[in-house]
């Protein structure tokens, strides 16, 4: 049986070690002991350990045939790198900053294959990008993405499954967007519209950095966007704490003290924004594509709306990320996607087998992608 080790327990890690523990070796790794105290239940091997030390993480890779990165975004690309060095495969979900092709050369000089990015959005939206882009020209793309609960609590209306700094990180890096085949740069949480959606009424969407590598590996599409979802109000409420400096990673004096602002804001929100037991939230995002193909103009529309799972509690946001993350994990370890170096998730779409498999894959699991 193949051994994969998931680096990070958090809530979508814990997702992807559950969900491969049925096919697979799982070894879950978090330095977070009640992380793992959870996955307990679960036929699942749980080590704790502290991935910024690169030694220790780099000899406990050593047993497995696979990685899969789970970890906050800060960490991300030092992680990867470490896992390259140790001539392992990886799928990663940790959306780092940083761009992954700066790791491409090391990656194909240690001869492995590193899918990046490889949750929902950026994700599942590449890789449905990827797919039709091999299919017809396309002129436009548009991804409109969020996480919720359905419950709406004053005053953000807003519930974290992810690490808080990898959120406020949102509300904060410049949002890239093409327009016009021209690389536009705005500040996030910019251009706010309100739009309807079947399923949850009227939700406002905002400028966020999510294209990613699509902006490298997609240059002939003359328009492409995605922006975040939230429910109507958020937007101002985020703008408000940014623009007073509470985003900000510059240290302040308090009382003889130097603190980050940033680190003071997650402590605040973190307890505002976590999930209470028993609470649900949804997963909505809509991908248009207009172009042409066969010579027709051709419109695609992909929708998703995606609910906790209650028999089991597993989050949205966990199922919509972590089962586009385990896919390809399939995809990786079976052989049918081992493309050397850096892979954003595009790259996988370009295969109709593959493409397929991941919606199916999917699907069985209860996510569904809605094509209209």
């Amino acid at each position: 049986m193949k051994k994969i080790v998931v680096l990070g327990a958090g809530l979508v890690g814990k997702a992807i070690a559950i969900d491969l523990s049925k096919n697979f070796d799982v070894t879950s790794v978090d330095i977070n002991e009640g992380a793992l105290s959870e996955l307990s239940s679960f036929n699942i091997k749980t080590q704790k350990a502290d991935f910024a030390n690169t030694k220790i993480l780099s000899a406990l890779l050593q047993p497995f045939d696979l990685v899969v990165g789970a970890v906050p975004g800060f960490m991300g690309f030092e992680t990867c790198k470490t896992v390259i060095e140790a001539g392992k495969n990886m799928v990663d979900i940790s959306f780092f900053p940083e761009d992954p092709f700066l790791l491409d050369d090391l990656a194909k000089k240690h001869n492995v294959t590193i899918v990046m990015d490889c949750g929902v959005a950026p994700g599942m939206g590449n890789i449905i990008l990827g797919y039709h882009n091999q299919k017809m020209k396309i002129t436009s793309y548009e991804c409109l993405v969020g996480g919720l609960p359905v419950v709406r609590e004053w005053p953000y209306e807003y519930k974290a499954v992810f690490s808080p700094i990898d959120v406020i990180e949102e509300y904060t890096r410049p949002a890239r967007y093409v327009q016009h085949g021209a690389m536009v740069v705005r500040e996030a949480l910019s251009d706010a519209e309100l739009v309807h959606f079947d399923e949850v009424g009227t939700l406002e969407s905002w400028n966020s950095d999510g294209l990613r590598s699509l902006i490298k590996t997609m240059p002939h599409i003359p328009d492409m966007i995605e922006k975040t979802l939230r429910y109507p109000g958020c937007v101002e409420y985020l703008r408000v704490l940014r623009e007073t400096g509470f985003f900000s990673y510059d240290e302040v004096d308090v009382k003889g003290v130097k603190i980050r602002p940033i680190d003071l804001t997650a402590k605040l929100l973190f307890p505002k924004w976590k999930l209470k037991p028993g609470e649900e939230e949804f997963t909505v995002m809509r991908i248009r594509m207009s172009g042409e193909e066969k010579g027709q103009p051709r419109k695609i529309q992909y929708n998703l709306y995606d609910r906790t799972e209650k028999s089991s509690g597993t989050l949205s946001m966990a199922r919509t990320t972590g089962y586009t993350c385990t896919a390809a994990v399939h995809l990786v370890l079976d052989g049918k996607y081992d493309r050397k170096g850096i892979s954003p998730p595009e790259y996988l779409g370009e295969n109709e087998n593959n493409f397929k498999f991941i919606l199916n894959y999917l699907r069985a699991r209860g996510v569904e992608y809605r094509v209209n």
